[in-house]
């Protein structure tokens, strides 16, 4: 398999099942809902793990997350040459993954009347609103996740299946920890992708895709992951 096909494949399997677990707490009528952020936090954790795990196994890399690679790409870790080939591969795979959401609960979107709900399960919002403070929130949690994985992992430029878990584990932190404020998007494609998918799917009742705040959660990781692979790069 190709790298675009990894990093594709993978990254529709972690939006469908990131996605799918953020639907199944917050949409009127599932089995799960109302099953809290702690449930959030274990379900994205293991959408990273199988996303990883696919993407690596299929000849992709594991990135998953074009800040992490465009970081990887500005410190010489990984050829700046494929950096557009994989940003392509992850910001489709996330759509892709987004519709699938769409697909499996599409019962419940019609059962559910708050459209915030609705557009919550594909991107992130900010509980307080601030652009300056919002945009140093994500680029702090993905410093941890850059740094983070930099640290634990033999090479993040092409992660090795067993890296999937400890990367999971990390995002799992993440989430607990530094997801309050903005609801840890750390990654471009994982909210960009999905607001794209909201804002052309023809969801019941569903609201504008708030396009004045996307930029923030694609501005903030590149400039945390820069940070995190220039420091780490510093210090080793």
């Amino acid at each position: 398999m190709s790298p675009f096909a990894g990093e594709f494949i993978g990254m529709a399997l972690l939006i469908l099942m990131g996605g799918g677990v953020v639907a199944n707490v917050v949409l009127n009528k599932t089995n799960g809902q109302n099953s809290g952020w702690i449930v959030i936090s274990f379900g994205w954790a293991m959408a990273v793990f199988i996303g990883v795990f696919t993407s690596v196994k299929l000849g992709g890399s594991g990135h998953l997350n074009p800040a992490v690679t465009i970081a990887l790409a500005a410190t010489g870790k990984f050829s700046s040459s494929l950096v557009p080939t994989y940003i392509l591969a992850q910001l489709s795979g996330a759509i892709t993954g987004a519709v699938l959401v769409w697909l499996a609960y599409f019962k419940h979107f019609s059962a559910t009347d708050n459209a915030d709900v609705k557009k919550a399960i594909f991107c992130t919002a900010p509980s307080i609103r601030s652009p300056f403070h919002n945009l140093v929130t994500e680029a702090i949690g993905t410093f941890v996740l850059m740094f983070g994985a930099l640290a634990i992992t033999p090479s993040v430029s092409s992660l090795g299946t067993l890296d999937a878990l400890p990367v999971a584990l990390l995002v799992l932190g993440i989430g607990l920890s530094l997801g309050g404020p903005t609801g840890y998007a750390i990654n471009p494609a994982r909210d960009l992708g999905p607001r794209i998918a909201h804002f052309i799917l023809p969801i019941p009742g569903k609201r504008d895709s708030d396009w004045g705040y996307s930029w923030v959660p694609v501005i903030g990781p590149v400039i945390g992951a820069l940070a995190a692979g220039g420091l780490f790069n510093l210090l080793s």
